[in-house]
């Protein structure tokens, strides 16, 4: 398959590897966080921190929106669905994210009208076919999936659709990042850039890591070979000492982004003031909300939601892992009381999850498929 085969040749892997191997002083230690969770899951998937010399240690981002959103949201998400003339809809991997009162999956056992979706658009066409009730789209997810919504949005608006709405929870990484550099503890060297974000917003909004901080960026593809480059990269620059922005991934970011995308989601967002990230706390202007020319469709406007702040689990080191403090396996519950079919933290819920895809590709050593 192109693009997928190539990027997977063992010999262009080992050649890869075996560079990374010759440039990294053997006398330093090496940390590169991947900001994304797909990164997170291609990383422990294939295998490739075998294939690294031990001086080069990953570390695991922010980029899972599963992950970030914090449990409070998932309750004002559930008290929607609770309501008898609703459909929530939303997509797969929330079902699964445990709120106060337990997850989505279980709520539409107890009698909840709750569907997954595989788009917006679906929570659209349900909306068209079931005029006698009102459809709510439960939006969660960073730049990669906001263009989608305020498409719908757009569309809904065109199309008149009244008993439709969009609880928005959509975040964007540019100040997650920000809040891990800003952080006391944190101890990065470089970073491997999320490529799914950056094919939307492009190179440009991570300039200010190289600029402000002196940290290099490599916004990088999803497969072992892309990875490896970006590592290699990386390396290359702190041995010139230089920090700046690369793009691995040309061939789908282009150094703009997206502009079409990037005109709708500002058609149809705002930034909030403010946003509770899990495990980071409050970060400024980290999320979106819908603009005022589309009230009509904002959930929040149009229902009661609790709004309470929900403590996490104490025992659950969700942030440490998130800023790249700890591995997964050095939280306190991992694999034990906290575990893929009975999460605690939120990192343990989506395959994109440092903690899910650690504990299925190398605590339990699930195989490799493709």
């Amino acid at each position: 398959m192109k693009y997928v085969d190539e990027f997977r040749d063992p010999q262009l892997i080992g050649g890869v590897a075996r560079e990374i191997a010759r440039s990294v002083d053997p006398h330093r230690h090496y940390r590169i966080m991947e900001v994304c969770g797909g990164h997170t899951r291609a990383i422990y998937r294939h295998g490739l921190r075998d294939v690294l010399p031990e001086n080069i240690e990953l570390v695991h981002g922010p980029g899972c929106p599963v992950c970030v959103l914090p449990t409070g949201r998932v309750d004002d998400g559930l008290a929607i669905a609770q309501r008898d003339d609703t459909i929530l809809t939303c997509f797969g991997d929330m079902l699964r994210v445990p709120g106060t009162h337990g997850t989505p999956l279980e709520l539409k056992a107890r009698g909840a009208d709750i569907r997954m979706v595989y788009s917006p658009l679906d929570a659209l066409r349900i909306a068209q076919d079931n005029p006698a009730k009102h459809v709510c789209f439960f939006a969660i997810g960073f730049e990669t999936t906001a263009p989608s919504t305020a498409l719908t949005l757009l569309r809904a608006r065109t199309l008149g659709v009244r008993n439709f709405s969009v609880f928005c929870n959509h975040v964007t990484i540019v100040p997650g990042m920000r809040a891990i550099l800003d952080s006391p503890d944190m101890r990065i060297d470089g970073f491997v850039g999320p490529g799914h974000v950056a094919t939307v917003i492009g190179c440009r909004p991570f300039e200010f890591v190289a600029r402000d901080y002196g940290k290099p960026v490599v916004v990088a593809g999803f497969e072992p070979l892309d990875i490896l480059e970006a590592i290699l990269l990386i390396v290359r620059q702190l041995h010139a000492g230089e920090a700046r922005v690369e793009n691995q991934y040309r061939r789908i970011v282009l150094w703009e982004g997206n502009l079409a995308a990037l005109r709708a989601m500002a058609s149809a967002f705002e930034l909030r003031p403010f946003f509770e990230w899990r495990g980071l706390g409050f970060i400024s202007q980290s999320a979106l909300k819908l603009a005022p020319a589309f009230a009509d469709f904002d959930a929040e406007v149009r229902f009661r939601v609790p709004g309470v702040r929900v403590t996490d689990p104490k025992a659950a080191q969700c942030g440490e892992v998130l800023k790249g403090v700890l591995q997964p396996a050095h939280c306190k519950l991992f694999g034990t009381q906290c575990n893929p079919e009975h999460p605690v933290g939120a990192l343990m819920v989506s395959s994109e999850g440092a903690c899910a895809a650690y504990y299925r590709y190398v605590h339990r050593g699930e195989p490799v498929t493709a």
